[in-house]
């Protein structure tokens, strides 16, 4: 391991000189080959932590990432660098680094279920690695960043201070290692979406820093589809197909819905762009026979009875629905995957006591995380590293406080003044987190002009939030992802 000590002089002179002792900038590198695509490639990772400052010198977080950098490289501006995250808000990057791009990954079962603990790390054949450099990054609180001592950790938790914070990061590191003459990408998932798009914009207003593409997993960029809140109709309407799907899996449709994903989510899809969006939008004047017709559709579309609908007056939402489909069986469904189910100890109860599909991969992805750092990638640390921490709540928008966060507008404004700016956006059907069918909603919507709406693809999974971990969707997935990246190149 070696240890680096940064000590630049303050750029602005005019700035009091901060002078405390510099936190240490921690390196450790390794050398590693896999083989991917019946290919083998020799690489680099680099496990570290960047100090973060102002422009004074003052330090300010240490932000934790490893990056993997294809050996023998001899044209970087052939050669795609791409910047990886998670979301949470409050999550380090383990899940997709350790379950889609990065050269290792946590062992499941090809279904995505956890395998008997002790947990470990095997050769990820479906890796990014031959398509592009893998940059993994923790934000503060999260993995191993922190806020150096004294600065208090609350100036970065919130939406607009994330995204300088992520910002700055990818600037200082991209100048440092010569790759501006890269193609360049980012990938985000869950909230990591909402970051994206928000770099989107940040980047390219303040550093001049255009991007080839953004890839979005399950993503979230508009926050009204997402809040079930009182006099907000949209989120009933743009679950409604995942309830479906979910359904679907766990065969609780009437036989004729039962033969086809596909064309039943057809089905569903068009009930709630006609007759489900017609009675919400009538509200109270819905006449007896309309809601009757409706809740009959309803309860042949989610699986649930009819007497649940009508008693939630057509809208039910997420808590709901993962705890009544199967309340029959004293079964609950998962939350980010709803392929997966748990027990409670009240089977009466209004919501699930956990997410069945979280529990199922916190052990193994955490338990992987911190066996591999340390032993393979020889970088070490006593802090926790923290998988998905409330650390960070609460969470600031205080720049958009009574409104709803909408990046899709960010993200439209920098495809404007960037048209070589290309989006991948990967949808599971059984993720009720970000319903696929509110991501549809919210590309739809998204105000591109005619010549700029090709630049949007997307791709959909029978799979949940973390579609990865169910291996025939991460190899359709891997090539989904190296197909855009190249046409974005």
């Amino acid at each position: 391991m070696t240890a680096v000590l940064y000590a630049d002089e303050p750029t602005d002179k005019s700035l009091p000189e901060f002078k405390a002792e510099f936190p240490r900038e921690i390196v450790s590198e390794t050398k590693h080959s896999i083989t991917i695509d019946g290919k083998p490639i020799a690489y680099k990772a680099v496990a570290a932590n960047m100090v973060l400052k102002a422009e004074n010198g003052k330090p300010r977080a240490n932000i934790f990432y490893i990056a993997y950098i294809k050996e023998g490289t001899t044209d970087y501006s052939r050669r795609p660098l791409t910047f990886s995250f998670n979301g949470g808000p409050g999550s380090s990057s383990v899940w997709l680094h350790l379950g889609l791009l990065g050269p290792r990954r946590t062992l499941m079962t090809d279904e995505g279920q956890a395998t008997p603990p002790p947990y470990k790390v095997v050769d990820n054949d479906c890796s990014m690695l031959d398509n592009t450099d893998l940059v993994f990054i923790d934000p503060v609180t999260t993995g191993y960043s922190r806020a150096v001592p004294g600065e208090d950790p609350k100036q970065f938790h919130g939406f607009q201070e994330d995204v300088e914070t992520v910002g700055e990061f990818i600037r200082l590191y991209t100048t440092r290692n010569q790759r501006w003459s890269s193609p360049k990408f980012l990938i985000g998932e869950s909230y990591g979406t909402t970051r994206a798009a928000g770099l989107s914009g940040f980047l390219q207003d303040r550093y001049g820093l255009y991007l080839n593409g953004i890839m979005l997993v399950s993503s979230i960029l508009n926050f009204e589809t997402d809040e079930f809140a009182p006099g907000n109709d949209l989120p009933y309407l743009l679950i409604l197909p995942s309830y479906t799907a979910t359904a679907w899996y766990h065969k609780k449709l009437s036989v004729d819905l039962q033969s086809d994903l596909r064309k039943t989510l057809d089905q569903s899809e068009s009930f709630v762009n006609g007759e489900y969006k017609d009675a919400l939008m009538k509200g109270d004047r819905i006449s007896a026979d309309e809601k009757r017709t409706v809740i009959e559709k309803l309860s042949r579309l989610t699986g649930l009875s009819p007497e649940y609908i009508d008693e939630s007056n057509l809208r039910v939402p997420i808590h709901r629905f993962v705890k009544e489909l199967m309340r029959k069986e004293r079964t609950t469904v998962g939350r980010l995957d709803s392929r997966f189910t748990g027990k409670d100890a009240d089977a009466a109860g209004e919501a699930f006591e956990y997410d069945p599909s979280y529990a199922a991969i916190q052990g193994p992805f955490t338990a992987a995380l911190n066996q591999y750092v340390r032993s393979e990638l020889k970088y070490e640390s006593d802090l926790p590293y923290e998988i998905l921490t409330d650390r960070v709540s609460p969470w600031s928008f205080r720049q958009y406080e009574n409104q709803y966060l909408n990046v899709a507008e960010t993200l439209r404004a920098a495809i404007n003044k960037n048209p070589h700016l290309k989006v991948f956006v990967a949808n599971g059907f059984y993720d009720l987190a970000t319903p696929f069918f509110a991501t549809v909603y919210t590309f739809d919507h998204l105000g591109l002009e005619a010549e700029l709406r090709g630049n949007i693809s997307m791709g959909f999974y029978e799979s949940g939030h973390m579609m990865y971990i169910h291996k025939p969707s991460l190899i359709q997935l891997k090539k989904d992802l190296a197909k855009f990246m190249e046409s974005a190149m």
